[in-house]
């Protein structure tokens, strides 16, 4: 049976949310809407269980510090050197984790699919030759990734650029700005395609939130570079 577009978001769990500077984001569409290209269990896995967990690792290593509560995830990536010993290495895997995950959820859609259209279609054409030749390309990359990682497109300062992160670094360098990117930690794709990633990045494009990127290269183009980067999704309401 088609997923229904109807089906109430999920909620963000109630552990995730009292009292905390830094929150899991409710999805904008329930767990089982990504069938059959991501299936049920893994989003409530990967959503309600390790985003989730994240989240809570960010404001438990955060709780001795006021002064760095009310930071984005963001600026803390940004300003790595200039927190405590103690707990740098715990914000940059979570605070990490939280900003990417944010980014990913909304680089998803039910309604999702499709060829990218506009001027980031026109960038897509631009940069690769065509969208099969980026589409190539950008699945090429994911598979080569060894290890956890995230694989991203970009608008940086000289145009478009398929790259990766390791673990749940977020690209920082030459003013990328993430446009579209893909979680290549086994958790996103193991229920359903086991250690078989190639085939999970084939599968992936019906569900590609093109609007969302095209939204985020209109942002890039028309922002200076000195404001790269921006803080990468909606900011969440207090």
């Amino acid at each position: 049976m088609a997923p229904s577009l109807t089906l109430k978001k999920e909620p963000a769990p109630r552990s995730a949310q009292t009292g905390w500077k830094h929150r899991l984001p409710r999805l904008q569409y329930a767990y089982d809407a990504l069938e059959p290209y991501i299936d049920e269990r893994t989003m409530a896995v990967h959503h309600g269980e390790l985003h989730a967990s994240y989240v809570a690792q960010l404001n438990t290593a955060l709780a001795p510090f006021a002064d760095l509560q009310s930071r984005s995830a963001l600026w803390l990536l940004r300003n790595l050197d200039s927190l405590p010993g103690a707990i740098r290495g715990t914000v940059r895997a979570s605070a990490g984790a939280h900003v990417n995950h944010s980014l990913f959820w909304n680089a998803l859609s039910p309604k999702g699919g499709g060829l990218p259209v506009g001027a980031l279609g026109e960038a897509i054409a631009r940069g690769f030759g065509s969208f099969e030749d980026f589409r190539t390309r950008f699945e090429a990359v994911g598979a080569a990734l060894s290890g956890a990682g995230w694989l991203w497109l970009v608008k940086n300062r000289s145009g478009l650029a398929i790259l990766t992160t390791d673990a749940h670094d977020y690209p920082l360098a030459d003013g990328a700005f993430p446009l579209l990117l893909n979680d290549l930690w086994d958790h996103a794709y193991y229920l359903k395609h086991e250690k078989r990633r190639a085939d999970y990045l084939k599968s992936w494009w019906p569900v590609v939130n093109w609007p969302e990127a095209a939204r985020r290269y209109q942002h890039a183009v028309h922002s200076p570079v000195t404001t790269f980067p921006r803080y990468p999704w909606t900011p969440q309401r207090s």
